[in-house]
This record gives structure tokens, C-alpha cells and sequence, in this order.
């Protein structure tokens, strides 16, 4: 299991065997391991997008720019 950190607190990732094998059958039939790597990467990211909406941890557009402005500084 591969360990995040999103929001300043630990988040364990996990992806069932069927799904990583489901993901390299999508993938051409002669890929790179970089490729591989970077899609299993991405799906974690998106996994993790996902459970932080479905728990309400996200921004309103008005509180995205409000820290962008200060990123400007």
C-alpha cells in the first residue's frame, strides 16, 4: 500500500489487483515502464481527487483565488 500525504495527514492508497491488471490491458502493446509507472501514479492521484470530494474537501472557486493571490506575492 503506498502512503500520501494529502492535507497535511497520511492517506493509505491501495489499488485491487484487477484494477492495476485492467490498467495495463488498456495500455499499447509496447509501452515503456516509465509510461506504466506514470499511469499508476495517476490513477492513485485521481483516487484520491475523488475521495476528497466525496468527504467535502474542496475549495470553492471564490477560496481558489483568494490563495492564489497570495501565491502572486
Amino acid at each position: 500500500m503506498g502512503r500520501v500525504i494529502l492535507g497535511g495527514r497520511e492517506v493509505i492508497m491501495s489499488m485491487q489487483k484487477e484494477e492495476v491488471l485492467e490498467l495495463v490491458r488498456q495500455l499499447p502493446d509496447e509501452v515503456d515502464v516509465e509510461e506504466v509507472i506514470y499511469r499508476l501514479y495517476l490513477r492513485e492521484k485521481l483516487a484520491a481527487a475523488e475521495a476528497d470530494i466525496a468527504a467535502g474537501r474542496t475549495l470553492s472557486p471564490e477560496e481558489v483565488r483568494e490563495q492564489a493571490r497570495t501565491w502572486r506575492q
